[in-house]
């Protein structure tokens, strides 16, 4: 009651000093409202379906002559609404329609605060026209929350530099206010719930030249925090990574006339609008490549995950010609595009010098006439240092691209690094999978041939995580509803052994899965990921070539993805489709599960589906599955039973 009251009292109030000071601007329905208030300071407040969900935010920019951005009075305003088709490459649609209404604020001393609402969300953003360079010391990003809401936020964990991270942590289920602070420090994006207004998910786009946002805590809420620009580093890690040691009292200095990155808030009426909000890629940059018919998606097979282990071959395996090679054949086989080559092929810190067992030239060779192509993994420091000679050099032997490790940072410098390296990478025409990540800010649709990222807390974990600390079956349908909605994730699904909860254990060379067989073939469904890993041994697909068939019938772009069941935390339902076939996947946690798959939607004709599920005993025995193709039929609905940790995917298509 006290929040109805306190949004009928500020709409009543509004009206009345819109002319002096007060601004608002609302989504294309009517369900999202924004006002902005400047007097001396500039604040917003937020009104989603009639209540107030955030109400005075700070929004200002410190500079370090003294000048802040937000304090002042405007000069002008202006308001309008644009509709634009975007078409962003390897996206989750081939294309859609993004409406908005928008505001802006021209205040006196040459620069402007821009304010969109389109129906899936707000954003904001800092425009300046300074003639020259400038130094920001310090941005204010409030959130404030009128109440008490839910809130799915991942902590920074392990590190000694409260912004130094890998972005890889498992969400903790807390509330906006009232609980225990914490002195750590958060990444985006972060979900807001309550089951009066939907959800809301903080998130950015557009951070170029600038840092990526943090998070911490406040008596009101959240507010944004930022890394400064480092200034001296510690030693080089094992890896060449070079991290900060001490910082320099401000966060960037940058071009006096520039945009700002878009601190956004996006919102879904119910979860599974959540996984296909499309706030980031629509106020991202549009694609700086011209000619992007070189940048392929597909699938990858790779080494790493099974620590290089091959078995029934006729040589040792490891980091050598002969693993490579077969790899290769094994992708050949099974039409997977491209074979991953990770740690350890390059001499110690020197990328363009490789170990005596690896010969790159002649693994291109031998890819080539397999219809393969290879990524190399390396350190990012190391590839930034000598970056236009790396990339000549091997594009010219014929590598398609690197897996670059370890930013673990998202100040101004790392992001730099990030918008370099895909523009130097886009000129040799090569394809970027970037791991030790922040999250998508929009990068992957200003320069596509960043195939995917990471910034996820993928299956890599369970080499080392207990099931105690690293309960996988539920972050994998969490995540998908909160980090997912940034952009696609490199989470490596793929594993051919598979544990109920009871019997997992992590085994670093030899590693399992939490939850069925089923499970891992969903997540070549229910993920975005452009470019994504059969993370098992090739050994092991070749033992059993019927799921290696399934995997590489799946693509990894579609045209079409809309969330069709699901809820955070519980369970998701995906129905893709591409070249006239429709994909179903589903995932559970830990509680077994029923579903109905609608089948409405199929046009005249005959239709079949091929179905991996879990088996009849998936609950005790995670691996057991069952692989069948059936007649659909006149059939309106198809019931799939998913087993505790289970899932199911579904390829559709006529017959």
């Amino acid at each position: 009651m006290k929040k109805i009251l306190n949004t009928l009292i500020l709409l009543l109030i509004l009206p009345l000093s819109l002319a002096a000071k007060d601004y608002s601007v609302a989504s294309p329905s009517g369900a999202l409202k924004m006002f902005v208030s400047v007097e001396g300071t500039t604040t917003y407040t937020l009104v989603v379906n009639g209540q107030t969900v955030l109400e005075n935010c700070r929004i200002a920019m410190e500079l370090a002559d003294g000048t802040t951005l937000g304090n002042g009075e405007v000069r002008k305003d202006t308001r309008g609404s644009r509709v634009e088709s975007i078409n962003a490459l390897n996206y989750r649609q081939k294309d859609f329609t993004a409406v908005y209404n928008y505001l802006s604020l021209r205040f006196e001393g040459d620069y402007t605060l821009q304010v969109r609402a389109y129906d899936d969300g707000v954003a904001y953003r800092f425009v300046t026209s300074f003639p020259d360079d400038i130094t920001v010391k310090s941005e204010t990003v409030q959130f404030n929350f009128s109440d008490r809401y839910q809130m799915f936020i991942p902590f920074i964990a392990g590190s000694d530099d409260k912004y130094r991270s890998s972005f890889e942590s498992q969400y903790t289920v807390t509330h906006t206010i009232g609980d225990p602070r914490s002195e750590q420090y958060a990444f985006l994006p972060i979900l807001v719930k309550d089951p009066d207004f939907g959800s809301l998910l903080l998130m950015e786009s557009d951070v170029e030249d600038y840092p990526g946002m943090f998070i911490s805590q406040t008596k009101a809420g959240l507010k944004g925090e930022f890394s400064p620009v480092p200034d001296t580093f510690r030693e080089p890690s094992k890896h060449g990574a070079t991290y900060a040691d001490t910082y320099k009292d401000y966060i960037a200095i940058t071009s006096g006339s520039r945009t700002f990155p878009w601190r956004i808030i996006g919102y879904a009426a119910k979860d599974t609008d959540l996984p296909v909000n499309n706030m980031v890629c629509q106020t991202a940059s549009p694609s700086r490549i011209d000619d992007t018919s070189w940048i392929e998606a597909g699938l990858s097979s790779w080494d790493w995950w099974n620590a290089f282990r091959l078995h029934g071959v006729d040589f040792k395996s490891g980091i050598n010609n002969a693993t490579y090679k077969y790899h290769i054949d094994f992708a050949s086989q099974y039409g997977l595009k491209y074979v991953v080559l990770d740690e350890g092929w390059y001499q110690p810190l020197t990328p363009l010098e490789t170990i005596p067992e690896i010969d790159i030239a002649e693994l291109c060779s031998y890819a080539s006439g397999k219809g393969v192509k290879l990524i190399l993994w390396i350190s990012a420091d190391l590839l930034y240092k000598d970056l236009e000679q790396i990339c000549e050099h091997y594009s010219t032997l014929g590598v398609a691209g690197f897996k670059v490790d370890f930013f673990d940072h998202q100040n101004q410098r790392t992001v730099k690094q990030v918008y370099d390296i895909a523009d130097v990478a886009q000129r040799y025409h090569l394809v970027l999978d970037l791991h030790g990540i922040y999250k998508p800010t929009g990068i992957t649709r200003t320069y596509p041939n960043i195939l995917n990222m990471e910034g996820v807390y993928g299956l890599e974990n369970s080499k080392w995580a207990n099931a105690d600390k690293n309960d996988m079956p539920t972050y994998d349908v969490t995540v998908p509803y909160i980090r997912m909605a940034c952009g696609p994730m490199d989470y490596t699904p793929g594993a051919m052994r598979n544990a109920a909860r009871r019997d997992f254990r992590p085994i670093y060379d030899r590693p399992m899965s939490q939850g069925t067989r089923a499970h891992q073939m969903a997540m070549y469904i229910v993920y975005d990921s452009p470019l994504t890993m059969l993370c098992d041994s090739p050994s092991d697909y070749l033992a059993e070539p019927q799921t290696a068939s399934f995997i590489a019938s799946i693509p990894t772009a579609f045209e079409t993805t809309e969330v069709v069941a699901g809820e955070v935390g519980s369970y998701i339902v995906t129905k893709r489709s591409a070249d006239g076939r429709y994909y179903f996947g589903g995932l559970t946690n830990w509680n077994a599960r029923d579903v109905e798959i609608d089948l409405s939607f199929l046009g005249e004709g005959e239709w079949k589906a091929t179905i991996y599920r879990d088996g009849v005993n998936a609950d005790t025995v995670a691996s057991d599955h069952i692989l069948e193709t059936i007649d659909l039929g006149r059939k309106q609905s198809l019931p799939v039973h998913m087993a505790p940790g289970g899932g199911f995917a579904i390829i559709i298509e006529s017959k």
